[in-house]
């Protein structure tokens, strides 16, 4: 009854690169790390498969980062000179590269992962691109000097970029937009105007992600600050739910988000965060299940997707694989309950 998937990253194996790090180094070079990506790819493509989710991801095993794995191929940015800069409102501090001229791509970006994934899969598959707003506050910009001018940029990019993603077969193209939950207004305004512009045309699924980070301390410590109840959903889910994009990725299990606000969604396919990327401790399919149930209050059955509540990359790969275990079993179980 209920579709499964993941956010979108997972653990790169220690032969690939070093683990445990959301900036990690390869460890193969030239060729050879060519083939390890895909070598990674095409492991994850069949533990999803095993763990019985529904909508297959490639788990961004040939990205070292979400969002640099693709601007590492725009013409524009200089990453021989990169910056120091805080990301997410100063949440915390990161070498960044320098937007030095106007953007343009350098040719295709992912066409070798999503070919891979297509080929190598039965089942639907989704991926991931970064949003323009995230990208933005992701890089430091020495060219613009207009934050909604370079987020328009880098939206005709990423047009450019999932119109040939649709080509390839992709079924679900999904906008990762942290940024979305620190700087609400601005999201809520120009952030939602220029998602849609990346995702202008598109024929098959959009959707977007918006989450409360990865599990690192410093998100785990921002978090702390947030209070008993986390509210920065409730600012864009009503432009959201206005626009075009059909799907929107929450957190919900273990977080202060009330979970009455995925109400304000009315419409759209709600991805709802049923795994806790934060903690290593497993979630049994009862809790899974619990969490899907307790969802249904809120989101149309036929509109509820059980999936992570962010990427796992930093995360041990034992633990990110018995997680997807949960995640299979649980909205198996939440199904059976309701006589799937």
């Amino acid at each position: 009854m209920f579709d499964t998937t993941i956010a979108g990253s997972l653990p790169k194996p220690g032969w690939l690169a070093e683990t445990d790090k959301l900036w990690p180094k390869w460890v193969p070079e030239g060729a050879a790390l060519a083939r390890a990506k895909l070598d990674a790819t095409l492991m994850w493509i069949k533990l999803q498969e095993e763990a019985g989710l529904t909508v297959i991801g490639d788990g961004e095993m040939s990205r070292q980062h979400f969002v640099h794995g693709f601007v590492e191929r725009v013409a524009g940015i200089d990453f021989e000179h990169k910056v120091e800069m805080g990301i997410r409102a100063d949440r915390y501090k990161a070498m960044v590269p320098q937007v030095v001229a106007p953007l343009a791509l350098h040719g295709r970006v992912h066409e070798t992962e999503a070919r891979f994934l297509r080929e190598h899969t039965n089942r639907r598959i989704k991926f991931t691109l970064p949003g323009p707003m995230t990208i933005v506050d992701t890089v430091a910009d020495r060219h613009y000097g207009d934050r909604v001018a370079l987020a328009f940029a880098f939206a005709e990019l990423l047009n450019q970029e999932a119109r040939a993603l649709e080509a390839d077969g992709v079924d679900i193209i999904q906008f990762d937009e942290p940024a979305f939950n620190v700087y609400m207004s601005e999201a809520a305004d120009w952030g939602v105007r220029a998602l849609e512009r990346a995702a202008q045309g598109l024929a098959c699924t959009t959707a977007v992600h918006i989450c409360y980070g990865y599990g690192i301390q410093a998100n785990v410590d921002w978090k702390k600050t947030l209070g008993e109840q986390w509210r920065q959903y409730e600012q864009v889910f009503p432009a959201l739910a206005k626009s075009s994009i059909r799907q929107v990725s929450l957190e919900c299990y273990h977080s202060h988000v009330p979970p009455e606000l995925m109400a304000l969604l009315e419409g759209k396919d709600v991805m709802v965060g049923v795994i806790d990327v934060a903690s290593d401790v497993v979630e049994t399919p009862e809790q899974v299940a619990e969490t899907i149930e307790g969802a249904l209050r809120f989101v149309p059955e036929r509109r509820l997707i059980a999936c992570t509540n962010c990427g796992l990359a930093p995360m041990r790969r034992e633990v990110a694989e018995a997680k997807l275990r949960a995640l299979g079993l649980g909205a198996g179980l939440a199904g059976a309950r309701r006589g799937a």
